[in-house]
């Protein structure tokens, strides 16, 4: 029974399914769409963390590359 519970709360959490809505679906069917919406969630992060990994070229701020305070501001702030 908790398994059913699990599944309620699944479709509802990620899937944005109303408690009723997931109740009243026939169990084949809603075992469809939690598997479905396991493939999908996986698809998705599997994109996501693909794309982040393009992005791992980073750079450290060093006195050579770090951006500089505007004279103007910097007077002010002296004096």
């Amino acid at each position: 029974m908790e398994n059913i519970y699990e599944q309620f709360f699944f479709l509802k959490y990620s899937g944005g399914w109303s408690f009723s809505e997931a109740y009243n679906l026939p169990i084949g069917l809603r075992l469809w769409f939690v598997k479905r919406l396991v493939k999908q969630l996986e698809m998705e992060q599997e994109s996501a963390e693909k794309s982040s990994k393009g992005r791992s070229n980073s750079k450290d701020l060093t006195a050579f590359n770090s951006p500089q305070m505007p004279k103007e501001l910097a007077d002010r702030i002296k004096g």
